[in-house]
């Protein structure tokens, strides 16, 4: 066995989580268009948040495997309805995505109560990606000013990673927490 120390595959997660959904937000509110979002959904929201899962499935972190690989197939899922819909193979209604939305929700939902016993910044980010979510999903079956809504929160969801991000890489090159992290929220 290598004594080699490995570099800790949530930085990778992370940022792609963060940087994908802060720009899908970016679009949400209207200041860019879809092309921006698609190529980040399939290469750093998707590809290396799969990548990234499963390297966090080496080192026995089942949260993190779940988590990236999870969100990282979300991210090509959703980047596969763009294209179906782009090219007229399938155009979705509201209500499709709205049950997208609400199915990862519900995992969302699941995540987040196993979040409560990591520490408070990972409860916090899905926290905040809970409520973004329950937001679209109102936005896609009722009123779309939710989307909007949703928008604004899931930019905090996505520094909220980053800082995740962000801590642990400072850990790393200073040797000790710069940023904290905070205690688990919900103790056995």
């Amino acid at each position: 066995m290598s004594d080699k120390k490995l570099a800790n595959p949530a930085v990778v997660g992370l940022a792609g989580f963060g940087l994908t959904t802060f720009i899908l937000q970016i679009h949400n509110l209207g200041l860019c268009g879809t092309g921006v979002v698609l190529a980040p959904a399939f290469i750093f929201g998707g590809l290396a948040q799969l990548i990234a899962g499963f390297q966090e499935q080496k080192t026995g972190n089942s949260f993190g495997y779940s988590a990236f690989v999870a969100y990282g197939s979300f991210w090509i899922g959703l980047g596969i309805i763009w294209l179906l819909a782009q090219f007229d193979v399938y155009s979705p209604s509201k209500t499709d995505v709205g049950w997208y939305l609400i199915a990862w929700t519900l995992y969302t939902l699941i995540m987040f109560i196993i979040s409560l016993r990591i520490h408070t910044a990972m409860a916090i980010t899905f926290g905040l990606l809970l409520g973004g979510f329950v937001l679209l999903d109102i936005g896609h079956f009722g009123d779309p000013v939710f989307n909007t809504i949703a928008a604004y929160e899931l930019i905090f969801c996505a520094f909220a990673a980053w800082y995740m991000m962000a801590g642990i890489i400072f850990a790393d090159v200073a040797g000790k927490s710069i940023l904290p992290m905070g205690k688990p929220v919900w103790k056995s």
